[in-house]
């Protein structure tokens, strides 16, 4: 246990939660570790019931993955600190979501990557009116990774592709419908919800609330079915949608046409371990054959917001991103390297 994050029994329930206000509770490779070692602990324990997730603040659940560190040791020459986080944050959300025991996440404010991998998994995904889901790694040279790819690939209809690709945001009622939460429940209802849980340990006791409105429900996403995404790009300008138009525009090339090609061949994957070693391919990857470094440096290291993408982004250079690893494949046993 870190003070990042606070670990604990509650009566019934094992307490995970997420203790980083200030930096948005972005998830460090330490906390990754530390809510996988917690889940360990509790699962054959016969005291705990079920797990909660929560989170420290109202700005956000978790707005994700600490990236920064990252960035700085692969500026240095270092890529094996990405690569290690990567495979121990994939282990921890394949844990989460095979999980024997409920795991209820409580998601405010900002649930975006990092945060999806953490509450995006869990047996009950509460949502209320200040929630924003999203998985926005194209604008950073990466992949919807952490099992966004599963989760996008089960979405309805084009919503996969549509997120995946643009990064945007979804509010309660939209992340119900797309698949990405279970449940609304008003915030001011959530500590009283959480006590129930805590004391009864079942899921059972959870309020009952009518799903807010999805606007994405009736959205015409046609065409996000294009085969590539030139095909999509067109589409949409013939269309006149620029609100679609203009993330396409500004993220990186080479992460869309692999988002796109994961997201589709996540659609035949049975179990989201196959999603989580697609995605490591690229993840393991990233740091010195993609655009990562340079959309790190441009959204969270300068903040110029003006990535001078470089990575070539034709079929050859994602499949080339997505080429099994060999004796560097995402295993289900902890790097201790």
């Amino acid at each position: 246990m870190t003070e990042d994050i606070m670990i604990r029994r509650d009566r019934r329930a094992g307490r995970i939660t997420l203790n980083r206000p200030a930096a948005l509770n972005a998830l460090s490779h330490q906390m990754a570790l530390s809510i996988a070692a917690a889940l360990t602990e509790w699962q054959d324990d016969p005291e705990i019931a079920l797990v909660i997730i929560d989170a420290a603040g109202e700005r956000a659940f978790c707005a994700g993955g600490d990236i920064a560190a990252l960035w700085h040791a692969a500026t240095a020459g270092d890529h094996e600190v990405g690569r290690r986080f990567f495979a121990d944050e994939y282990r921890m959300n394949a844990q989460i979501a095979n999980y024997p025991k409920p795991v209820v996440a409580f998601m405010q404010g900002f649930v975006m990557g990092g945060g999806v991998g953490v509450g995006g998994h869990a047996s009950q995904r509460i949502v209320g009116d200040s929630t924003q889901v999203a998985m926005p790694e194209c604008g950073i040279g990466l992949i919807p990774d952490v099992g966004g790819s599963w989760l996008l690939a089960r979405a309805p209809g084009r919503i996969g592709e549509y997120l995946g690709l643009t990064g945007a945001r979804l509010g309660p009622g939209d992340a119900i419908h797309a698949g990405f939460a279970d449940r609304y429940i008003p915030e001011g209802e959530w500590p009283a919800a959480i006590d129930r849980l805590a004391e009864s340990g079942d899921v059972g006791t959870l309020p009952q609330h009518p799903a807010p409105p999805a606007p994405l429900e009736g959205a015409d996403l046609s065409a996000f079915g294009g085969a590539q995404v030139a095909d999509i790009t067109a589409a949409l300008a013939d269309a006149g949608n620029e609100g679609a138009l203009t993330p396409l525009r500004r993220n990186s090339p080479l992460s869309m046409a692999t988002a796109l090609a994961m997201i589709r061949a996540a659609r035949g994957d049975r179990r989201i371990e196959q999603s989580l070693a697609r995605e490591y391919r690229f993840s393991h990857r990233a740091t010195a054959q993609a655009d990562f470094v340079e959309g790190v440096r441009a959204q969270i290291i300068d903040k110029d917001r003006k990535p001078a993408w470089a990575a070539p982004s034709d079929r050859a250079a994602v499949d080339a991103m997505l080429a099994p690893l060999g004796t560097r494949e995402l295993d289900w046993q902890r790097d201790e390297g």
